[in-house]
């Protein structure tokens, strides 16, 4: 398959209005990538296969997805809506400049797979010039039959146009095609649009090619695979779909899930070996999981690495820019971003670290903030190895805190703390003899009801 060059054209210009939303139907997130990026990433990849994609007019953010996931993508503005065929040929240029095998997909597929589309080339190899993608629908209400005589497609019969007996059939269009490319462009150019829209439709390139005398073939695969998103509701059920595969990926891969259904991953995430995951944790996109590791119950992690034989949580929260080495832990209620925590650190409760680097096995006590934000910018704190952090201490970046130091407990540390230095910062304790006595007498009083 790789000595056949390919050029796979995305049509990804709706508006998806049903989706009652502001953002581009295509770039609408499952398992923490969009829907345009799933399938871009499933698209042929390598030097002989080019990448166009249909977008609609005033759509920046799609082009800029489509380029962000694949630069070598080609973008091609779709100014009328016309039907498919219609918004294939708004690509033309793409497909003039010629290829081995043309594949025509829909951005809004996310669950489509790698091996589907290359199993949907593999029949133009042996002669055919058009491959179809059909699927058995457990409801075909509404979906067009592919009519299949003596192993060969010979048409699409849209569902309102079919006969009874061709709407028993369950085997449905899913809409991708492949095309032989030196055909391609003779085909999609010959489907007229005589119908009562005055469309051009992609579905009528069977008839074209059962017309010019060529072969058009079904390659199957299974529902799921081909779901199209146009609502939240189908939105949520591929968000049900792609989990269910990834935990069985993980699951696969050696990676441990207590509950597996409870756990929520993104399609990059990666594991190591004999990693954890314990019941309720979301997982974001851009998280790596090294060998060991230990996720607990009720943690959020987004767009960070975690060490080998590193614990987090239960309840803890990583955010963006987060790194965890060796055996760090990371305990609960504890909140991480932007810092890089070294071998062995322990955060065990109730602290925030934020825009911070933190040496290897130093201690940070409970209920620890560093106060990284003034109202205008960030700022850093660096804490050195093995440093020891008191209880309900306050750092205010920027500050240095050197390596062995010591912050004793309720200290709000604003100056840079030297090696093996003991840091204590608290306001002296004055003690009023029988003050609260007082101060309970007065508030009594001021309670009493006034005469009348």
């Amino acid at each position: 398959m790789s000595a056949r060059s390919s050029l796979t054209i995305v049509l990804a210009a709706g508006e998806g209005t049903r989706m009652q939303s502001s953002l581009p139907k295509v770039l609408h997130p499952v398992a923490g990538q969009s829907l345009l990026a799933h399938v871009l990433g499933a698209a042929p990849k390598g030097a002989d296969a080019r990448l166009a994609v249909v977008i609609g007019p005033d759509h920046k953010a799609v082009a800029d997805e489509a380029r962000r996931i694949r630069p070598d993508a080609d973008n091609f503005v779709q100014r009328e809506r016309l039907g498919t065929a219609h918004a294939v040929l708004a690509a033309r240029d793409a497909i003039v400049s010629g290829a081995d095998d043309l594949l025509v997909v829909f951005g809004d597929t996310p669950l489509i797979s790698a091996e589907t589309f290359s199993r949907l080339r593999a029949p133009l190899q042996s002669g055919a010039a058009l491959t179809v993608l059909g699927f058995r629908a457990a409801d075909p209400a509404g979906y067009g039959r592919l009519l299949v005589e003596d192993d060969r497609l010979v048409e699409i019969r849209e569902h309102a146009d079919a006969t009874p007996a061709q709407r028993a059939i369950k085997l449905c269009n899913a809409g991708v095609m492949a095309f032989d490319g030196r055909k391609a462009l003779q085909i999609i150019d010959a489907i007229g649009n005589a119908n009562s829209k005055g469309e051009y439709y992609l579905t009528d390139a069977v008839t074209v090619v059962r017309d010019l005398g060529w072969e058009a073939v079904v390659i199957e695969t299974s529902e799921d695979e081909v779901r199209g998103i146009n609502t939240k509701a189908q939105l949520a059920e591929a968000e049900h779909v792609m989990q269910a595969r990834l935990r069985k990926a993980a699951l696969e891969a050696g990676v441990t899930l207590i509950a597996p259904e409870t756990v929520y991953l993104a399609a990059d995430t990666t594991f190591g070996k004999d990693v954890t995951i314990e019941p309720f944790v979301v997982i974001g996109p851009g998280v790596t999981i090294a060998d060991g590791a230990v996720i607990h119950s009720f943690s959020h992690i987004v767009q960070a690495s975690i060490g080998r034989k590193a614990s987090v949580g239960p309840y803890a929260r990583l955010r963006p820019g987060t790194s965890l080495g060796d055996g760090a832990r990371i305990g609960n209620f504890v909140e991480v971003k932007a810092a890089t925590l070294a071998a062995g650190v322990k955060v065990n409760h109730l602290s925030y670290i934020g825009d911070a680097d933190v040496g290897a096995n130093s201690n940070i006590g409970a209920g620890t903030i560093t106060c990284n934000y003034d109202g205008f910018s960030k700022h850093k704190t660096t804490i050195g190895e093995g440093a020891f952090v008191g209880t309900n201490s306050s750092l205010v970046a920027p500050v240095k805190i050197g390596n062995g130091a010591y912050i004793g407990s309720g200290s709000v540390i604003t100056k840079d703390v030297p090696d093996d230095a003991l840091a204590v910062e608290r306001s002296p304790q004055t003690n009023r003899e029988g003050g609260a006595k007082r101060y309970r007498e007065l508030k009594t009083r001021s309670k009493k009801p006034k005469d009348g």
